[in-house]
């Protein structure tokens, strides 16, 4: 039988939630070991999500910037693109930058990282062995270890739907994030997060595309007028949107992909170069042993936390998207935090009023805390107020006038921030201020006697700000 080491506080995975745990588990005091399956840490959302994506979209801006300025009187010849150079400069000037940076991080708390995959053996112990297809594995396979404290964050993976075979023409984010060409025709299917910021990256790089989408709406978690917005910029930009459409089969061949969907009941075909399936992502529970220990999982695979990530086992903690809540990379990252204090004794708490979520479409989408909607659906009164970015100098010398800050407040005298929409240039950033407000319990007054720069996009929260006193100056 392999000899047992014995380790102090063990991580599973070195995403998002895994590395930050460790960064602050070691100064906390903790000894700190890392287990990571890949060759990279930082996970799915600094290798191959959240990040690279960005880069992708941005280079899509930067394209149509080029092809056409017009607007403020300057022209332009018509631009080309090196796709294999912005590709390059993707993984090599973002993701490796920023993943080697990652590592150097762990490093410098003296993080020991082991490459492998987990397996666990007990409510104790856990076994690292080699990544990659085994046939065989018995119980004396691998690097075993004893654990006082583990953290899992292994996060999840793409959802592979029937007759969508992750393979050859039909990709999965991943796939859609490190194509060799832009493709002329591109299908999606998915208009959530994901399909709605790569279909608007590829459109911008000169692609068609189409969007299938099973719901109503594409976006269905951000409001209706919200969505309008976005929709309003793609059919600007040719992409087509098809809703409440059922991806059926693919079939492709060497140079394509034809893909058979159905509407209301009658089935159509669209032929591309290449198809990106984004339906939706799993949690990694399934493969690393849980069912060896007492650790209690919902029937969708997530595990079962409290608010500072205990597990149904004590000494065993778990963050990001294998527990309830938004899959989103600054959940986990806060997660891993209160985690990493709850081993040290210290009182954290996943206390969060609201959680910021975006969406990096044309133009972009933030929220935080609740919607009008929501807030309906629990039985509180409140209200809202409204300020465009048409009333706003910054975005309309920006070119970019489309979109709104909204603010939802109880319907009484003191105007309790309860949370938050803002659609239009910059709202990623903007999302911020809001999100300090909203969980920190503060109203509608303490954001309209903040003095805003002039002339900036933050201006409108301000202004809506006044909306929700009685005292309105641009609207």
């Amino acid at each position: 039988m392999s000899d047992v080491e014995k380790r102090d506080t063990v991580i599973i995975g070195a995403g998002p939630g895994g590395y930050v745990a460790a960064i602050r588990a070691a100064e906390l005091g903790q000894s700190v070991t890392v287990i990571e399956k890949s060759e990279t840490v930082g996970g799915v959302c600094l290798n191959v999500g959240c990040v690279p994506s960005k880069a992708l979209i941005n280079a899509g801006h930067r394209f149509q910037e080029a092809a056409d300025a017009s607007t403020f009187g300057i022209t332009t010849q018509a631009p080309s693109i090196d796709f294999s150079k912005t590709q390059e400069w993707k993984q090599k000037k973002v993701v490796d930058r920023m993943t080697s940076g990652v590592r150097m991080l762990l490093k410098k708390h003296k993080v020991d990282v082991i490459q492998g995959e987990a397996v666990l053996d007990s409510d104790t112990k856990l076994r690292v062995v080699s990544t990659g297809p085994k046939q065989f594995m018995s119980a004396d396979d691998g690097l075993t270890i004893e654990f006082k404290n583990l953290i899992i964050a292994t996060g999840s993976r793409p959802v592979e739907i029937p007759g969508f075979k992750f393979d050859g023409r039909v990709v999965d984010s991943t796939g859609g994030l490190n194509l060799p060409e832009i493709p002329k025709e591109f299908v999606v299917i998915g208009g959530g997060y994901v399909g709605t910021e790569l279909a608007g990256a590829y459109a911008n790089l000169g692609s068609h595309v189409t969007i299938l989408e099973g719901t109503p709406s594409i976006l269905p978690n951000f409001d209706k007028d919200m969505v309008a917005v976005v929709l309003k910029q793609m059919k600007k930009k040719g992409i087509d949107v098809v809703t409440s459409a059922m991806a059926k089969k693919s079939v492709q061949d060497d140079n394509s992909v034809t893909v058979t969907y159905e509407v209301d009941g009658k089935e159509a075909t669209i032929k591309a170069d290449y198809c990106m399936v984004t339906v939706g992502r799993k949690p990694n529970t399934d493969d690393i042993g849980l069912e060896m220990t007492d650790v209690k999982t919902t029937d969708r695979g997530l595990i079962e936390v409290d608010t500072q990530g205990h597990t149904s086992v004590p000494n065993i903690y778990a963050i990001g998207d294998i527990v309830p809540g938004p899959a989103l990379a600054h959940k986990a990252f806060f997660e891993a935090k209160t985690a990493a204090g709850a081993i040290a004794g210290n009182k954290t708490a996943n206390d969060w009023v609201g959680v910021p979520a975006v969406c990096f479409a044309d133009p972009e989408l933030a929220t935080v805390g609740l919607t009008q909607t929501e807030a309906k659906d629990k039985g509180i009164e409140v209200s809202t107020a409204k300020f465009p970015f048409a009333g706003n100098a910054r975005a309309v010398s920006l070119d970019e006038p489309d979109g709104f800050v909204r603010l939802v407040t109880t319907k009484d005298d003191n105007h309790n921030l309860l949370g938050a929409q803002v659609v239009g240039p910059g709202a990623s950033d903007l999302i911020a201020e809001l999100s300090l407000a909203v969980n920190s319990g503060m109203n509608a007054e303490d954001i309209a006697l903040t003095i805003h720069p002039h002339p900036t996009l933050s201006e409108p929260i301000q202004e809506a700000a006044d909306i929700v006193i009685g005292f309105p100056t641009h609207i």
